[in-house]
């Protein structure tokens, strides 16, 4: 058991202390470091998805005043590493996507790159392609493993046998489309090399991922690289790890004689550039005896991924451990197309991949005759059905004991379609929600004592909008032993000390977990009253003990959904999500980012879908014109409440994290509702009106 900090700062909804330089614009992004004479670069992209670039004509872009300079594959500098194809750029005349970059022209207003990037003329030699995930694609293979390190397949007991006899089944298709993560920040990166240090201003979610790429890449000394980040907008892991346009400004910034090189990726351009969600095909099965009680499950998953570079979802890692069954089997195969790379978007793996096992455990529950939280009740599994480590902490049934007396779940109409008011069918859903808890052993903090009494503590995270400039200060607070006034936080720059990507809900209490270590140290280093300049750095504190439990946060999704008899218009003017994180270090920020995955998750089930046209290999939805996602007229009613649980298992803080949880299972407990309401059974994404009006 790891002997847990006691709470002070820690649990108060503590306003953002970096809130008002944000409400004011005072929050310098990305984009908007003060450089001296920046140079502006706007990219020239692919119109093929698949050849070779036979000649650019940049002679019409140069003779446009203010340009001064077109970067082609001929011409730009070369990568010391090109092994990772998504990122070297302009290294040689293969096209492997639409929307590739083939050119760059940098100019010195942004205006006069645009307009000069419109005149490079490419040819190219085309080629055949593929752009359309399909089943039955007869190039689908099994990667090695799959994101996090996820088995590719898995298997426990006779899965066949347990199906042959099992009196209940369900076997359904479901789908979840292409997404694209949208956040508030567009990527962006300014880099400036003075023929030494290359300094990089980059939207990002980890400096040092950053600066640790773009130095292999660039053959450059880690000295050499200096990345900073302190207030970064949205990111929802697209900005995890560097793509291709950092390294793009990277290159270009080496041509400029010392000048600075402004590298904005315009929304439509983020579509190609920076990653997305992978489309997936879950066929599901599912075997029980009369109960209800789960004999047998299988899932076979079907995603696409880029043929430059493999990203592979681990989509069934949530159906391996949820719920008790002896008899389970799980398989993903990728079909490599001619596409931009997918990557990270929240809950990356969790977030489809309880879909369509939520939305078959509600056919079940159909099938059955039970309440679906009764089906969910029967089907608790006593340890980790993959690994058999006993749980830290698993409250799901507490969850949704809360969750339906806070929102009237004994008011549910059992037989669908049988609730209609003002010509609006009514009904409820509900769905699991889960995710591991994962803390990053690869990070270090610095405290110092400063001459005005002020603690320093240093650690190179990253604030993407979750809170961390407050929360961090609040744990070392905490841990110091001082008022939050007397700390002095630093992130977001790579002269800190190492620390994580923020993702996989693991920054909190990875750095904070760091920053208590380095607490400690500092204490028994100095004592309670140190000299101005004492100083200490600590590493993230081993924990051998978290190898021996199976970690998971839990929560339960409550929607009240309405659809229009007439129109198959769908509505949610209810949501409630109930969770099990752990400990809560700030309730203001905490709920914001609980409410924040159910909004994404809304998204998710109404609206959000990336349309891949196979004739052209090109998104063509992209931009929020087109690619809709929830505005403050679609989230009515939505409350986000926990159950108080401190892990002793999860680290010096009891606390789990809280970033993703809160879109897992949120667009099925939203299908669910929606049969409910309609009695029309949706297993593809998104539920748009024309699938309501068969």
């Amino acid at each position: 058991m790891t002997n847990l900090i006691p709470a002070s700062a820690i649990g108060t909804a503590y306003e953002r202390l970096d809130g008002e330089l944000k409400v004011t614009g005072t929050a310098p992004y990305a984009y908007e470091q003060p450089v001296e004479r920046p140079l502006h670069l706007y990219p020239v992209l692919s119109t093929i998805a698949r050849g070779t670039v036979e000649r650019v004509d940049t002679a019409e872009a140069e003779a446009v005043p203010g340009v001064l300079t077109v970067l082609t594959p001929e011409t730009a500098p070369r990568l010391a590493d090109t092994s990772d194809r998504e990122l070297a750029v302009l290294q040689d005349s293969t096209v492997g996507y639409r929307g590739q970059i083939v050119a760059a022209v940098l100019a010195e207003t942004p205006e006069t790159a645009r307009q000069a990037a419109d005149l490079v003329r490419v040819r190219y030699a085309a080629e055949p392609f593929s752009a359309h995930l399909r089943a039955d694609d007869p190039a689908l293979y099994a990667p090695e493993e799959l994101n996090a390190g996820t088995p590719t397949d898995s298997s426990q007991g006779d899965v066949e046998a347990a199906f042959e006899t099992a009196a209940l089944t369900i076997e359904q298709t479901y789908s979840t489309p292409a997404e694209h993560n949208n956040p508030l920040e567009p990527h962006a990166t300014v880099a400036q090399w003075d023929g030494t240090l290359l300094t990089l201003w980059d939207s990002t979610q980890g400096v040092h991922a950053v600066k640790g790429t773009l130095a292999q890449v660039l053959g450059l000394e880690e000295e050499q690289v200096r990345v900073i980040a302190p207030h970064v907008g949205g990111g929802f892991g697209s900005k995890g790890m560097p793509h291709v346009h950092v390294v793009m400004a990277a290159l270009a910034a080496q041509c400029t004689e010392g000048r600075p090189v402004k590298f904005p990726v315009s929304r439509q351009h983020m579509y190609s550039l920076t990653s997305h969600r992978t489309p997936t095909i879950q066929r599901i099965r599912l075997g029980a005896a009369d109960d209800g009680r789960l004999t047998a499950m299988s899932l076979d998953i079907v995603e696409h991924t880029s043929r430059i570079k493999e990203f592979a979802e681990q989509t069934p890692a949530p159906f391996r451990m949820m719920y008790a069954s002896p008899n389970r089997r799980t398989t993903t195969r990728l079909a490599p197309l001619d596409i931009p790379v997918p990557s990270w978007m929240r809950a990356p793996g969790e977030c489809p991949g309880m879909f369509g096992p939520e939305v078959a455990m509600d056919e079940l529950a159909a099938a059955a005759g039970l309440d679906p939280i009764e089906l969910r009740r029967r089907n608790e599994p006593e340890t980790d059905p993959e690994t058999g480590k006993p749980w830290s902490s698993r409250h799901l049934m507490e969850c949704f004991d809360l969750g339906a007396e806070r929102f009237g779940w004994d008011r549910r109409v059992t037989r669908p379609r049988s609730v209609q008011e003002d010509g609006w069918l009514v009904g409820m859903g509900t769905a699991s929600a889960v995710y591991p808890f994962m803390r990053q052993p690869s990070n270090t903090a610095r405290i110092s004592y400063e001459q005005d009494g002020i603690y320093s503590v240093q650690i190179g995270a990253a604030d993407i909008g979750t809170g961390a400039w407050t929360a961090l200060t609040q744990i070392a607070a905490d841990a110091l032993r001082v008022p939050i006034d007397r700390v002095r936080l630093g992130i977001g720059d790579t002269r800190f000390p190492a620390a994580s990507v923020a993702g996989g809900s693991s920054g909190t209490a990875s750095w904070g977990g760091t920053i208590i270590a380095a607490a400690h140290a500092f204490r028994a280093d100095h004592g309670e009253h140190p000299s101005p300049g004492a100083a200490t750095e600590a590493d993230a504190p081993e924990d051998p003990e978290a190898q021996d439990f199976a970690l998971y946060s839990f929560g339960a999704h409550f929607a009240e959904v309405r659809i229009s008899a007439d129109t198959g218009e769908i509505r949610v003017p209810r949501m409630l999500g109930v969770f099990s994180p752990g400990r809560i270090i700030n309730p203001r920020t905490a709920r914001s980012q609980f409410l924040g995955g159910m909004t994404m998750g809304l998204g998710m089930a109404l609206h959000e879908q990336s349309i891949l046209d196979p004739r052209f290999g090109i998104f063509v939805n992209h931009d929020l014109a087109e690619y809709h996602i929830p505005t403050s007229a679609d989230v009515l009613d939505m409350d986000a409440v926990w159950i108080e649980d401190v892990d002793e298992h999860a680290g010096p803080l009891g606390a789990r994290g809280i970033g993703e949880i809160g879109i897992v299972g949120s667009a099925a407990a939203i299908a669910n509702a929606a049969y409910n309401a309609s009695g029309i059974r949706v297993r593809d994404l998104p539920l748009t009106p024309d699938k309501f009006l068969a």
